[in-house]
């Protein structure tokens, strides 16, 4: 007997996803466990494993369509089962054969099988294939309804009745210019697609609100050039971003608040006391925000061997869609490319997200002098339902106290 194989809720809060590729064809056998197809939830591409063994009767849909959680992916029958009911061409002849026949038909060439269930001499039915008339569809005026000669040259030269051909959704033209010029069509799909549905999510539910501040990055640019050799060492490429974690996670824990997500259907504030800190990979098509799990628990280098594998994990699309869930708070580094300032979406339904920008020599004023220092900007996009901007200025204060503090960054390793 068939099974339907729907698609499952596979993660917290997805809804649907893209087929990206399928694995195995109709008709084809396949075992409990095996994969079906590559299917993009969430900006992860996942692989999808059959439930049961058998043969694959039927794909619900093709490669690039939108699939939504509950609808039918695949039917799956016993080993060598064929799909149940009648094909489409027997119930149409079902259909013919129900209604009144009509006298005269058009000009499709029978199948030998076909003209034996009609009632016709050996000579009549050799008539009807070489001249191309159905014979199921002529009505016969012969003893008992036999078909005749006759019937079938009548049927050869009259007129045939327009036949009801199915309808089809009109296709909608895209031009490829517009009154200006020309223009290039990109599918919304895949990480872009879900990237806009999450921001229009945020930017929908959260008052978003950006506080801006700049640290002294001076002495974390001469410890992270100490400890670049040792984690050579250990096969890392050292990049400010774990010292930012750890300085982020300290300034977490003075300020709760930050590190929550707000219940709007029971109206409370649900604190979290672990930190997991998502950090933004910037991929060709989006951005994709692997999460560090237990962030709080882990060293320096244990932090930069991690989110260098997650960064490679996300470019590749490899990624588990289980280390894209379950953050508390997100960290973007704009800096690495360039840029002054920002005004990131918080990633929603967490309360706030840090942009870092681009470490490099500024002018700034010290003690009534001009100096010149390495700086970092430092951009905080919070949701103003949940943190007020005194207590986003207090975190900032802190976070950036951190960051130029010698001994605290001294310790990290």
């Amino acid at each position: 007997m068939p099974k339907e194989f729907k698609f499952p809720d596979i993660g917290e809060g997805i809804t649907e996803g893209e087929i990206v590729r399928w694995l195995v064809k109709e008709g084809d056998e396949v075992k409990e466990d095996q994969t079906l197809a590559e299917i993009e939830t969430d900006k992860a591409v996942a692989e999808m494993p059959s439930p049961y063994s058998g043969t694959v009767l039927k794909l619900h849909f093709k490669e690039k369509e939108i699939v939504k959680v509950g609808q039918v992916l695949v039917t799956i029958g016993e080993k060598g089962e064929v799909p149940p009911g009648k094909t489409a061409e027997e119930k149409i002849e079902e259909k013919e054969q129900a209604a009144p026949a009509p006298s005269v038909v058009g000009v499709i060439t029978d199948s030998r099988e076909e003209i034996r269930e009609i009632l016709a001499t050996p000579k009549v039915r050799k008539l009807a294939l070489d001249l191309g008339v159905v014979l199921r569809r002529v009505k016969g005026t012969g003893p008992q309804g036999r078909i005749t000669e006759d019937d079938v040259k009548n049927a050869k030269t009259a007129a045939p009745p327009p036949l009801q051909e199915e309808k089809k959704p009109a296709v909608r033209i895209k031009e490829k210019f517009d009154f200006y010029g020309e223009i290039e069509r990109i599918p919304l799909r895949g990480i872009r697609r879900a990237t806009a549905k999450r921001m229009a999510e945020s930017v929908s539910k959260a008052a978003h609100v950006t506080h801006f501040d700049e640290a002294d990055a001076s002495e974390l640019g001469k410890i992270r050039e100490s400890l670049k050799a040792q984690a050579a060492e250990k096969n890392l490429r050292l990049t400010y971003l774990p010292f930012i974690v750890k300085a982020v996670i300290e300034a977490l824990k003075l300020h709760p608040l930050l590190n929550a997500t707000l219940n709007d259907e029971e109206e409370e504030i649900i604190v979290k006391k672990y930190y997991n800190i998502g950090v933004a990979v910037d991929v060709p098509d989006g951005l994709i925000v692997p999460v560090i799990k237990a962030a709080g628990q882990k060293s320096l280098f244990d932090l930069a061997e991690e989110i260098q594998n997650l960064a490679e994990a996300a470019k590749k699309r490899t990624v588990d869609l289980a280390d894209l869930k379950g953050g508390t708070f997100s960290i973007t580094n704009v800096g690495m490319i360039g840029g002054e300032a920002a005004t990131p979406i918080v990633n929603y339904p967490e309360v706030a997200i840090l942009a870092t920008m681009k470490i490099k020599d500024r002018v700034g004023a010290e003690k009534g002098d001009i100096k010149v220092r390495k700086t970092l900007p430092l951009c905080l996009s919070f949701d103003h339902r949940v943190i007020d901007g005194a207590e986003a200025a207090r975190f900032m204060n802190d976070l950036i106290a951190r960051l130029e503090n010698p001994d605290f960054l001294k310790q990290l390793s």
